[in-house]
């Protein structure tokens, strides 16, 4: 049982937010990006984690990030979270959305409309 768990983390496209540095590395891309801030005693905010990975996989032209508000509080507070879970959906630095709450179906609407847009400003 143990390799599954090891296999299911190599095939994560989420990326954990370690530091205020890797995040301002991260969101400086140039790529559209989804954030989803958890904290590990939120209970609504850890039930979504499978949900984001999902998303993850589903999504592959954008990047996928997770932050811990109680490892990184300067993130948390520079984006103005207050509550958990909170989704910012990104483009160019700069917080195009922000959904907070366990609404997977929200979710998903709010990053097709976001990939939706993207793609248009493309053309």
């Amino acid at each position: 049982m143990g390799g599954n768990g090891h296999e299911q983390v190599m095939k994560s496209r989420v990326v954990k937010v370690k530091s205020e540095e890797s995040w301002d590395f991260f969101i400086s891309q140039g790529c559209p990006v989804v954030v989803h801030f958890t904290a590990s005693w939120c209970m609504p905010s850890v039930a979504m984690n499978p949900f984001f990975e999902e998303l993850a996989l589903t999504y592959q032209d954008i990047l996928f990030l997770t932050v811990d508000v109680d490892e990184v509080k300067g993130v948390a507070r520079k984006m103005e979270v207050k509550a958990m879970p909170t989704f910012l959906l990104m483009k160019e630095g700069a917080q195009a959305d922000k959904l907070v709450g366990a609404n997977p179906d929200e979710i998903r609407k709010r990053i097709n409309a976001f990939i939706y847009s993207i793609r248009a400003s493309k053309t």
